[in-house]
This record gives structure tokens, C-alpha cells and sequence, in this order.
């Protein structure tokens, strides 16, 4: 079975001002597009075509460079489209936001951690809110299309939330600005989501 790019849950100016239609075309249109194809040329023929995303993803030590780069793109990108949305942003409620105040403070002390783990990442990358192997929520980032789920990854948990820092997530409206685009980027999150990831991963 190859994979397929699911067409975005939402129109790709739903998230204008914030991300801008163009970006979101290319991003998925192109760039996640080329992520799917490149990963079912990476394992055609090979007994990965028999698994999901997640099983691959989870043992991706065990595959070569080409289905690590894809396979984190396609796993990294379908997660990303899913936790940001129209008529989003605000706070988190319920468990997910007791869990972050306990963790982490406030809302606003996770959102500088999110935002920090973002801008401080060198070159391409991603920065993530998981639940780590304790059950606990942390922040953290991984570089290129890596994630926290890769038996590879420093820091090891589920993400549920991810935030792309790749300069075509952000640079046709915010140019070398990532931080502008990591403040901007808090108006689109989908907390529900992130919240149905979170008991998920629980």
C-alpha cells in the first residue's frame, strides 16, 4: 500500500493573516507532496510497504537515510495540519492546560518553551510538546524531519503538537523572522486537537 497525501482539513487561506495562502500550497501541495512520493520510492519492495507510518517511523534506526528524512516528513507534516486550524488559537482547557500548569507553570511559560525550543534550533527542524515515556508532558526539538517517536530521538515520547521551523513552513511572509512566524503560529493551534492527542497518548 502506498501513501497518500490526505487533502488539508481545511481551505489553504483559512489560516491568512497568520499563514499565508501561498505558504500553505506550497507546503503541502509541494513539499509534503514530494515527502510521500520520495517515501514510497524509498521503500518500494521492501517490507515496509506492509506497515503504517507510526511502525516505521517508531523503528527508523532499523532503514536508510532516505526513508528517515521521508518518513519523518510525512509523519511530522500530518501531524501538523491536524493541530492548527480556522477559528483557533486562544488557551488550552481542561486536563491538557491542568497538565501544562503543573509542568510547566502557565500556558505562557509552555508557549515561551515551544517558542524558544523553535527559534534556538539550528538550520531545519521541528519543535514539540510530547508526552515523554514517564506519561509526562516535555518540550522539545529534533533537527531535519526528525520527531520525538524515532527510536533515534535524544528525547523519546509522543508528540502531540509540532510546530514546523523549516524556512518554507514561514519565509515567503516572514522572511530570515522566525520568531515573528513562532508568535504568529499561537493564533492557528488547534487546542482541541492537541487536548484529543494528549488523552490519546495517555
Amino acid at each position: 500500500m502506498a501513501f497518500e497525501l490526505e487533502a488539508l482539513p481545511y481551505a489553504s487561506d483559512a489560516l491568512e493573516p497568520h499563514i499565508d495562502k501561498d505558504t500553505m500550497e506550497i507546503h503541502h501541495d509541494r513539499h509534503h507532496q514530494a515527502y510521500v512520493d520520495n517515501l514510497n520510492k524509498a521503500i518500494a519492495g521492501t517490507d515496509a510497504e506492509n506497515l503504517s507510518i507510526e511502525e516505521i517511523v517508531k523503528n527508523i534506526s532499523k532503514y536508510p537515510a532516505a526513508v528517515r528524512n521521508n518518513g519523518g516528513g510525512h509523519f511530522n507534516h500530518q501531524l501538523f495540519w491536524t493541530v492548527l486550524g480556522p477559528n483557533a488559537g486562544g488557551e488550552p482547557t481542561g486536563d491538557l492546560l491542568t497538565a501544562i500548569n503543573e509542568t510547566f507553570g502557565s500556558f505562557e511559560d509552555l508557549k515561551k518553551e515551544l517558542q524558544n525550543a523553535g527559534a534556538t534550533r539550528f538550520g531545519s527542524g521541528w519543535s514539540w510538546l510530547i508526552v515523554d515515556e514517564s506519561g509526562k508532558l516535555a518540550v522539545t526539538s529534533t533537527p531535519n524531519q526528525d520527531n520525538p517517536f524515532m527510536d533515534v530521538a535524544e528525547k523519546k515520547g509522543t508528540p502531540i503538537l509540532g510546530i514546523d521551523v523549516w524556512e518554507h513552513a514561514y519565509y515567503l511572509k516572514y522572511q530570515n523572522k522566525r520568531p515573528a512566524y513562532l508568535d504568529a503560529i499561537f493564533n492557528v493551534i488547534n487546542w482541541d486537537a492537541v487536548a484529543k492527542r494528549y488523552q490519546d497518548a495517555k
